[in-house]
């Protein structure tokens, strides 16, 4: 039935939020159609969808979502690396069993996290899970 999916993130300014997403972060920039859309690829089957806010639909409201990026590597690796491009990151939190999480925002302050997850908590859960 379903084809695929994204998370939509509304932004203020398209060329600021897609260098963000692309140069910033890594991301791979599947496609664009001028400053109506954008597809960023960010691994797993995950794609953010970048549409610009509206008077009735703004940017960085906070509280109704939040993007999580796995990590490959480790979470001090990643926040040395984004930092040097700018990111401003409010701490780790390190969550016990499931593992070290850090929160940042992007340009328009909508809400985004690392995660370099605990595996060996993460395999004690149900379904099937495939690592990459």
């Amino acid at each position: 039935m379903f084809a695929a999916g994204n998370v939509t993130v509304l932004v203020s300014n398209m060329d600021a939020s897609v260098r963000f997403y692309t140069e910033v972060l890594g991301l791979k920039l599947q496609y664009r159609f001028g400053d109506h859309w954008a597809s960023v690829e960010a691994g797993k089957g995950l794609t953010i969808g970048l549409h610009p806010a509206s008077e009735h639909s703004t940017a960085g409201r906070k509280g109704s979502m939040s993007i999580g990026l796995e990590l490959s590597g480790s979470i001090h690796d990643a926040m040395r690396a984004l930092e040097g491009k700018g990111v401003k990151f409010e701490g780790i939190v390190n969550e016990g069993k499931a593992g070290s999480f850090v929160a940042f925002e992007d340009p328009d302050g909508n809400p985004l996290y690392l995660a370099q997850l605990s595996w060996s908590h993460v395999d004690q859960g149900e379904g099937k899970y495939q690592r990459a």
